[in-house]
């Protein structure tokens, strides 16, 4: 019962997914700064959810600007309403000059009717800069806006370059909403204080994209890192891989070897980083489209890439040919799709020499770890525990001197699914994480950052008398980051980003029978050397009862 329920609620995002995998950090649905002290915006909420809701937004802060002179560049403006791309072109600024101490990215969107969740990414050149899902609307409409720092974009941004978006949409007589979306690039000049010189110094020289499946380096690469923005959409099961499960277990979503799920990249088929996916839940998922129509799970408007730092590999790579990079997803049954892994290729460059050399000097991989322990029951039981470690290290000759890097990432994922007889009532309880060390030591001494990356995910649906469909939920997106510099400290941070939401509905009846109650709240905390942001927001049938900032 409650797995032909989901399938239904995520056709949205699966109907993307064989375009996005063809296809060639702070933000938020944003409202303006969080105010002092608690805003209470609905004090007498109805006793069900309405055919209209607040417009969603996150706790997440807004993209700090700097006081400088800015320019403004639509990139973006269309109507999606099949699966036919925007296409167009986009040409820089003129009057902010071509180095700027930053680039924000803003989509403002709309939708009314009765729509799904969709999955859309915008191309730049070649290069993506952005994936987002959207929210379900109200039969009313609603709007909501995303923002993000693409700084790091700046080299293609320099260039006039084609431009390519897609939200893949279905529009008919039952799902009437189009999704009429704005995309704006903000370019503040790189002018005044030293710290915006600094931050414009920091983006790298070069972005590069594979060429059909091959990277080429600059010969003087001093640094390069890989981003892969890895979404599990489409394809069935995928969508919601943590629920997977071997096929010895009564369940209908299944995996050969449970939910483990890990995402790799080798360079000349030689395993050169690893990372654990973020469970992110769209706007429909778990069954229960009121859980998000406010406040969406963490991560779900701006998708953010899995980062691999690959400058151990920059010696062999800057011999000038052609190197083959490969992103695969562990876990996925074989020959089923569902993950879409597009590679951007981020590379600083020495200016004082012509060609870097250098050596890969270590690579060690632990042994995958991936048990599933299936245990029957009236209310059926899966255990899973995965881990992986790698190692990679290696050393460049730049023109100041040699700069040897070691990279060690440590991942782990443990998991209890629990459901009955039919998937009646069905609950997971898991904890992904992700642990990476990068060590630079050249001239001075040796800088260590160290980044524990820890995602949750507790809930449970149960399909109940009358067929009241209740789901309880909480998700957790944290990371701590230290960094250090000859032992001593130089800067921290701490993130934690916590939504939890408990909706009840009467499924399988048109809307207007739903009687639909629930509330959700999401709180954001980062903190550290950097200084505090703390917002919460809350909601009671769909009406924003909450808004307070705590630093």
């Amino acid at each position: 019962m409650r797995r032909r329920i989901i399938m239904s609620m995520l056709s949205g995002v699966t109907l993307l997914a064989s375009t996005l995998l063809g296809a060639s950090p702070a933000s938020a649905a944003q409202s303006a700064d969080p105010p002092a002290e608690s805003a209470t915006q609905a004090a007498d909420p109805p006793a069900e959810f309405g055919t209209d809701w607040h417009d969603p937004l996150t706790a997440a802060p807004p993209v700090a600007k700097p006081d400088t002179r800015s320019c403004e560049v639509t990139v973006a403006q269309a109507q999606f309403k099949d699966f036919t791309p925007y296409e167009g072109n986009y040409a820089p600024p003129g009057d902010c000059g071509d180095r700027w101490s930053k680039v924000v990215l803003r989509l403002d969107g709309k939708v009314k009717g009765r729509q799904y969740d969709r999955l859309g990414y915008l191309h730049v050149g070649g290069v993506e800069i952005f994936r987002t899902s959207t929210p379900q609307p109200s039969p009313d409409g609603i709007e909501w806006s995303v923002e993000k720092d693409v700084t790091r974009y700046s080299d293609t941004l320099r260039a006039e370059q084609p431009v390519e978006m897609l939200i893949g949409n279905v529009v008919d007589d039952t799902y009437t909403g189009v999704i009429d979306v704005k995309v704006t690039l903000t370019f503040y000049a790189a002018e005044g204080t030293p710290k915006q010189a600094t931050a414009t110094a920091a983006a790298p020289d070069r972005v590069l994209t594979l060429q059909d499946g091959a990277l080429t380096t600059p010969r003087n690469s001093e640094r390069i890192v890989a981003e892969v923005y890895a979404t599990g959409s489409g394809g069935g099961c995928e969508e919601y891989w943590y629920l997977t499960v071997p096929d010895s277990a009564p369940y209908s979503c299944k995996a050969d070897n449970g939910p483990y799920r890990e995402v790799q990249i080798k360079v000349d088929g030689q395993l050169a980083g690893i990372a654990e996916p973020f469970p992110t839940v769209w706007t429909g998922g778990w069954s229960n489209p009121f859980l998000w129509y406010v406040i969406p799970g963490p991560r779900a408007f701006d998708i953010k890439p899995i980062e691999y730092d690959l400058t151990p590999f920059a010696g062999l790579l800057n011999d000038g040919r052609p190197h083959r990079i490969d992103v695969s997803v562990v876990g996925v049954p074989e020959g089923q799709t569902g993950w879409s892994t597009p590679v951007n290729v981020l590379v600083w460059q020495d200016a004082k020499k012509v060609h870097v050399s250098g050596a890969l000097t270590e690579v060690k991989a632990g042994t995958l770890a991936n048990s599933s322990t299936y245990t029957p029951c009236s209310e059926h039981r899966l255990d899973t525990q995965g881990s992986h470690r790698l190692t990679v290290a290696g050393y460049v000759d730049t023109s100041h001197g040699r700069v040897k890097t070691t990279v060690s990432r440590k991942l782990a994922n443990t998991s209890v699914h629990r459901w009955t007889d039919g998937e009646n009532t069905d609950g997971l309880k898991a904890t992904w994480s992700d642990d990476e060390t990068v060590t630079v030591d050249g001239r001075g001494p040796a800088t260590v950052t160290h980044t524990q990356r820890t995602y949750t995910m507790d809930g449970t649906t149960t399909l109940g008398a009358g067929d009241r469909l209740r789901t309880v939920l909480t998700l957790g997106d944290r990371a701590v980051v230290d960094e250090k510099r000859g032992g001593r400290r130089t800067a921290w941070s701490r993130l934690d980003d916590t939504y939890a939401g408990d909706t009840t509905y009467t499924a399988n009846v048109p809307r207007d029978q739903r009687h639909a109650v629930g509330t959700t709240s999401e709180r954001y905390r980062l903190y550290g050397s950097a200084g505090c942001y703390d917002r919460t927001l809350a909601t009671v049938q769909g009406l924003l009862t909450a808004d307070r900032g705590n630093c």
